[in-house]
């Protein structure tokens, strides 16, 4: 067996501001990777952004399969870990400027699929006219509440009042967060790992948190509603109803979040035989 990519898509959340998502494929294996909004200006990595420079180096680190997903992810740990040692300007100003992201994976061995994530990149795994989810059903509950406990419109403002960026600030510098770090072995540690039995024909999407928001925080699909939807139109026409949605709500009042639009990325990929 064999992974076929089918459809890709990347929206910047602003035409302002650099797309801190990364997607890949190849024959054995997939990814998508979500640079968490860096919460000040570039300087501790040089003029990238900490997001930006996370997910370009892991996206880099996964081009490169290893005999199996577990060997590859403890690759892509070390090369982030090793590059931040490196090319690191100066301390960072507190635990909420150092890069990290979500990720999700998968990596074909034999024949299982093998899935590895941390954090909110989700993985939706079709079969006929089944779907069920290889990572946990995107859930954004949490951060909606925390929106909406800032006031109505806090997204509106893109993380630049003061008391949006202490929150957000004080909330990455809470410990036990499972999410892909500059350290190896917190990554390692933060991901989980699941394997999957699969067939020839069987579809696969994988989605950063941006995308999954028409599940988890516009309610306007289900997994199994979101993959009719993307084998009917496609992945650019589910892209344009997201952004439909969110300019309708620019004001972010209907729906609370911290960004009226964040960068989405999906992966539609067949399982070859």
């Amino acid at each position: 067996m064999h992974l076929d990519l089918i459809q890709s898509l990347s929206l910047c959340g602003d035409l302002a501001t650099p797309n801190d998502d990364r997607a890949g494929s190849s024959a054995r294996h997939a990814w998508v990777i979500d640079g968490a909004t860096d919460l000040s200006p570039p300087g501790l990595l040089g003029a990238q952004g900490g997001a930006a420079w996370l997910s370009a180096s892991a996206d880099a680190a996964f081009a490169a399969a290893a005999e199996d997903l577990r060997a590859t992810c403890a690759r892509v740990f070390a090369a982030v870990g090793a590059l931040y040692a490196a090319q690191r300007r100066r301390e960072p100003e507190g635990a909420w400027e150092l890069p990290r992201a979500s990720f999700a994976a998968v990596q074909l061995v034999d024949d299982m699929l093998e899935v590895a994530w941390a954090a909110d990149c989700a993985v939706l795994h079709a079969w006929g006219e089944a779907v069920s989810w290889c990572t946990p059903a995107p859930d954004r509950a949490r951060e909606r509440a925390q929106a909406a406990a800032l006031g109505p419109g806090v997204g509106a403002t893109k993380l630049r009042t003061p008391a949006v960026l202490a929150d957000r600030r004080a909330a990455r510098s809470r410990p036990g967060q499972r999410v892909l770090s500059i350290d190896a072995a917190e990554s390692a540690r933060a991901t989980d790992m699941a394997r999957v039995a699969v067939a020839t024909g069987d579809e696969l999407l994988l989605m950063t948190d941006g995308m999954a928001a028409l599940i988890d925080t516009y309610g306007a699909y289900d997994g199994g509603g979101l993959m009719a939807a993307v084998r009917a139109r496609g992945l650019a026409a589910l892209g344009e109803e997201l952004r439909a949605i969110e300019r309708d709500d620019a004001a972010c009042t209907r729906y609370p979040r911290f960004k009226a639009s964040d960068d989405a990325t999906a992966l539609w990929l067949r399982i070859g035989g």
